[in-house]
């Protein structure tokens, strides 16, 4: 099969038009979106992935990690945060980041969890 369309139509009414009032709202689907594309970039992802194995990072502590520019870091976790995924808190002059319950959802979608990685590399 090389096309992903049908040669006919064939419509289950009472199926697709009970689907079609429960679908996804227009608005709640951009949003959605919003957050899936925020974790896509693979630096954000990688933000995200070492914020997930502990409670806080600063900014410093995430450009080390990622071996990346601190402003290249904070332009990052400030797309992240505005999706929701983290979230900031300030301690002086320090800028704390913290994975949301709805980042580790997301990001528990995207990658293993860390023990399963960490068990997979064992039996190989």
């Amino acid at each position: 099969m090389t096309d992903d369309h049908c040669d006919l139509l064939c419509l289950d009414l009472e199926v697709a038009e009970r689907l079609r009032k429960k679908r996804l709202a227009p608005e709640d689907a951009a949003v959605a979106a919003g957050k899936a594309r925020a974790l896509s970039d693979p630096t954000r992802l990688m933000l995200a992935a070492a914020l997930r194995e502990t409670d806080e990072l600063c900014v410093c502590d995430l450009a080390w990690i990622a071996e990346r520019s601190q402003a290249l870091v904070s332009h990052h976790v400030r797309a992240l945060r505005t999706h929701g995924i983290v979230r900031s808190r300030r301690v002086g002059k320090m800028v704390m980041y913290s994975l949301t319950e709805e980042g580790r959802i997301l990001l528990a979608s995207a990658l293993p969890a860390p023990a399963a990685r960490r068990r997979k590399r064992v039996r190989a």
